[in-house]
């Protein structure tokens, strides 16, 4: 006796199958399915990884690596949590930046001994120093951004790191437009505070140290 034939997806408010529902139908091997959240999803993905990336070759690299991540454990998605649009750029976003770090590491270990002798010998060529600053000050926003709420730290990441406008980022999230501004502005406003209450906590320090 032939298996019955899988049920359809359910469709969503603009009719088309919801996100959950083609997650739930990949999870059953339904390569249809998985393919309709790729066309879904592809582009804004992409996008994502290639601000951050820059390198286009990386980027589809990290795009790939996200939706056979995908493929092979669609339960890694947890409905409970959030849509699955934010999910899936969350995904994209670590996945991105692991791979910048290791680019960064694999061109550290590979540069020739000459070449890093006279970075260590050498005068700093000129924007040494603003460079320096910008990873210092780029690692304080991380640190702050870690200790966001969840939710302000989703639209703050999709806003700010990958470039979607606040419109974008409710179909993204599947919020309303009025909770991805309130979210927006709460965070901005948590993130001066902790910032400016690291800034402030280094120059005392520095102070402190001048007077020794």
């Amino acid at each position: 006796m032939a298996d019955a034939p899988a049920p359809a997806p359910r469709p969503g408010p603009d009719g088309r199958p919801s996100d959950a529902s083609l997650v739930e139908r990949t999870s059953t091997g339904d390569r249809a399915a998985f393919e309709a959240l790729y066309d879904r999803y592809a582009r804004p993905a992409y996008s994502l990884a290639r601000r951050i990336c820059v390198d286009p070759d990386l980027a589809e690299d990290v795009v790939q690596e996200a939706f056979l991540a995908l493929w092979r454990n669609p339960g890694a998605y947890d409905r409970a949590r959030g849509g699955f649009g934010t999910w899936l750029m969350t995904v994209v976003h670590h996945r991105a930046v692991d791979s910048v770090r290791r680019e960064s590491t694999q061109r550290r270990r590979t540069m020739p001994l000459t070449d890093e002798v006279s970075e260590r010998g050498g005068t700093p060529v000129a924007g040494a120093d603003d460079a320096a600053l910008a990873a210092v000050v780029g690692a304080e926003v991380r640190a702050a951004l870690d200790r966001l709420p969840e939710d302000q730290r989703q639209v703050i990441a999709l806003a700010y790191l990958g470039g979607y406008t606040q419109v974008e980022v409710a179909a993204l999230t599947g919020v309303p437009l009025g909770t991805v501004k309130s979210r927006t502005f709460a965070a901005v406003r948590r993130l001066r505070a902790l910032l400016r209450s690291a800034w402030a906590g280094e120059a005392g320090g520095e102070t402190t140290g001048a007077h020794r």
